[in-house]
C-alpha cells in the first residue's frame, strides 16, 4: 500500500539533463563544507601516525562492510563475519542463507582490496568500477545478474516484487547509460571548487543513474573512500562513512531521491557533508583508541609471552582479531609448539577468549576481544 507522500508524487524519475548540477549556492555550504575538511584533515593527521594502519584498521574495514551491506540488507554482525571466516567454509557454495549474507560481506572487502591496489596504476574509472562490481557479486546473490557489466534491461526501486508504474524510483534507460556513465566518471576528473561536495554529487549520481542489476549500493558506498584517496585528502582509503548512512538510512533514501524527484542536489549535499564530518570524528576516535591498544599490547604481550615473536603476533591479532589455531600456526610461521604456548597464555591473562573450543579435526577458535570491542 502506497502512502500519502507516494500517492502525491508519483513514480520518480531520473533527473535527466541535470547532471553535472549548475546551480550549487557555495556560499549557503561554506560552513558545511569548512567543518566537514576540518575532520577529514584531522583524522587524515592520525593515519600518517598509524603504522602499518592496513593491518591496524582492518577491523573498521571488516565493520564499514558489514555496515555498507546492512543497508542493503543483509543480517550479520562484525562478529559473525570474523568467526564465519575463521572457520574457513566453503565460501564458493554458502550452505546457508546466513553463510550468503556473510559471503557478501567477505566480498565486499575483497573488492574493496582490489580497488585500493588497481587505484595505484589506473585512475577511479568505469574499468576499475566494473572490475570491483564484478568481485563484489562473485558467488553470491546476484552473480547471476552480470557482474561487471552494465544492465542492458530496465530496472526499479520500490517494495518487493512491484511493478515499474508502482516504483519509487525508476533509472535512466538502459541504452542510455554508457553515455551517462562516461558523463559521470568525466565529472570524476574535473576540478571542482571543492572536492568533498564534488565527492556528495558523484556519489549521487552513481546511485541515481543505477549502471548494474545488482551491488549499487555498496559499490556507489565504496566509491567515497576511493575518491577521497585518489585526490589525495586521506593517505589511505581508509573511511568508513556507512554507519552514519545505516543508522540515517532513510534520511539518506530521501536525499537521494530528491537530488531526481525536485532537482534538491543542496539537500543533498548539506546531508552528505554533515555525514562527512561526523564520521570523520568517528573514525577519529576509534582510530585513536585502536592506536592506544595497540601502543599498551605492544609491553603486554612481551611481558606475557616472553617471546621473539611477541610482535609478529601482536600484529597477527589486530589483523585478524577472530582465528582458528590452525591458521595462526600456519600463516604466521611460529613454531607450532611456541605458537601453542603464546596463544595459551594470552588466553591466561586474558588477552583472549576461546569462542569455540577444539574438536576432532575442528580447531579451536580465540578472539580479541579488546580489539573487537572498540571497533564495534
Amino acid at each position: 500500500m502506497k502512502n500519502q507522500h507516494e500517492e502525491t508524487i508519483g513514480v520518480v524519475h531520473y533527473h535527466t539533463g541535470h547532471f553535472p548540477p549548475t546551480d550549487i549556492n557555495w556560499s549557503e555550504l561554506v560552513s558545511f563544507i569548512g567543518k566537514a575538511n576540518g575532520a577529514v584533515a584531522r583524522y587524515d593527521g592520525l593515519l600518517k601516525a598509524i603504522p602499518n594502519p592496513t593491518v591496524l584498521l582492518s577491523p573498521l574495514m571488516t565493520n564499514e562492510a558489514v555496515l555498507s551491506s546492512r543497508i542493503e540488507g543483509t543480517q550479520a554482525t562484525l562478529n559473525e563475519v570474523l568467526t564465519y571466516e575463521a572457520q574457513e567454509k566453503d565460501r564458493l557454495s554458502p550452505q546457508s542463507p546466513k553463510d550468503a549474507d556473510m559471503q557478501e560481506i567477505s566480498n565486499y572487502r575483497q573488492a574493496m582490496r582490489f580497488a585500493e591496489q588497481k587505484l595505484e596504476e589506473l585512475p577511479l574509472s568505469q574499468r576499475l568500477i566494473k572490475d570491483a562490481h564484478e568481485i563484489l557479486l562473485s558467488g553470491v546473490r546476484g552473480q547471476n545478474k552480470a557482474p561487471g557489466k552494465y544492465r542492458n534491461i530496465p530496472n526499479w526501486i520500490g517494495p518487493v516484487g512491484c511493478v515499474m508504474d508502482d516504483a519509487r524510483y525508476v533509472p535512466p534507460d538502459a541504452n542510455t547509460l554508457p553515455d551517462s556513465m562516461s558523463v559521470w566518471e568525466k565529472y570524476i576528473h574535473t576540478e571542482e571548487r571543492d572536492p568533498l561536495v564534488q565527492l556528495a554529487v558523484i556519489h549521487a549520481e552513481f546511485e541515481a543513474l543505477h549502471p548494474f542489476l545488482d551491488g549499487n549500493g555498496r559499490l556507489g558506498r565504496m566509491i567515497i573512500p576511493l575518491f577521497l584517496y585518489q585526490v589525495r585528502i586521506l593517505q589511505r582509503p581508509a573511511f568508513y562513512i556507512s554507519a552514519y548512512l545505516e543508522a540515517h538510512r532513510n534520511i539518506y533514501y530521501e536525499k537521494l531521491l530528491a537530488v531526481s524527484r525536485d532537482n534538491d542536489w543542496m539537500g543533498w549535499c548539506r546531508f552528505f557533508l554533515e555525514a562527512i564530518q561526523i564520521q570523520s570524528e568517528d573514525n577519529f576516535n576509534k582510530a585513536t583508541k585502536i592506536l592506544d591498544l595497540y601502543n599498551e599490547m605492544k609491553l603486554r604481550l612481551a611481558k606475557a609471552t616472553e617471546s621473539k615473536y611477541a610482535i609478529h603476533t601482536l600484529e597477527w591479532i589486530f589483523g585478524n582479531p577472530v582465528f582458528s589455531m590452525s591458521t595462526f600456526i600456519q600463516r604466521t610461521k611460529i613454531p607450532r609448539s611456541t605458537a601453542t604456548r603464546i596463544v595459551q597464555r594470552l588466553a591466561d591473562d586474558g588477552t583472549l577468549s576461546q569462542i569455540r573450543a577444539a574438536s576432532g579435526r575442528s580447531p579451536a577458535i580465540m578472539a580479541f576481544d579488546a580489539l573487537l570491542n572498540t571497533v564495534a
